[in-house]
């Protein structure tokens, strides 16, 4: 399979802080080089649940950016890899994300899991009704994407390496 390398913001921008997924991917547009941009595919996931099945099992390389809580101080930056994202997770990782881990598990169920998935979260601050991030997530949004670009240069790396060892 082709190695493909896609961005997910999760969220919801109409419960303020819930929705820093998808403001992160919106900072992470504004900042990614173009030359990694034309190699990924960004993705404003919101809250589509398994309407996003497609992109997870059409992806080697899946980085979520998303509003967790994982019990940490508001803004805390958080970052969990394949193997520590609960497919059936008996807690709520975030306010939507059950939805979306029903997604993954029915990707794995057809053996159409990414090789690669990692999640970027921040533990909200803020998630009554209203449009907005919190004055505390702002930057906390930035470091989100800041991570990500350095996690999609590893991951090109990665490719571009296996791709000249194979040659």
């Amino acid at each position: 399979m082709a190695k493909k390398i896609i961005v997910l913001g999760l969220g919801n921008i109409l419960n303020r802080d819930e929705g820093a997924g998808v403001y992160a991917l919106k900072e992470l547009e504004k900042i990614l080089p173009e030359k990694i941009k034309a190699e990924v595919e960004l993705v404003d996931g919101g809250v589509l649940g398994m309407d996003l099945l497609p992109y997870v099992e059409q992806a080697s390389h899946l980085l979520i950016l998303d509003a967790v809580d994982g019990g940490a101080q508001p803004g805390e930056v958080m970052e969990y890899t394949k193997d520590e994202i609960e497919l059936f997770y008996s807690g709520r990782l975030s306010w939507h994300q059950l939805g979306f881990q029903e997604v993954l598990a029915v990707a794995k169920v057809r053996g159409k899991y990414p090789e690669n998935v990692y999640l970027i979260g921040v533990q909200p601050a803020d998630i009554k009704t209203g449009l907005g991030l919190s004055r505390k997530m702002k930057t906390s949004v930035q470091r989100m994407a800041k991570r990500a670009v350095e996690v999609l240069e590893a991951w090109l790396g990665e490719i571009k390496k296996k791709n000249i060892s194979t040659c």
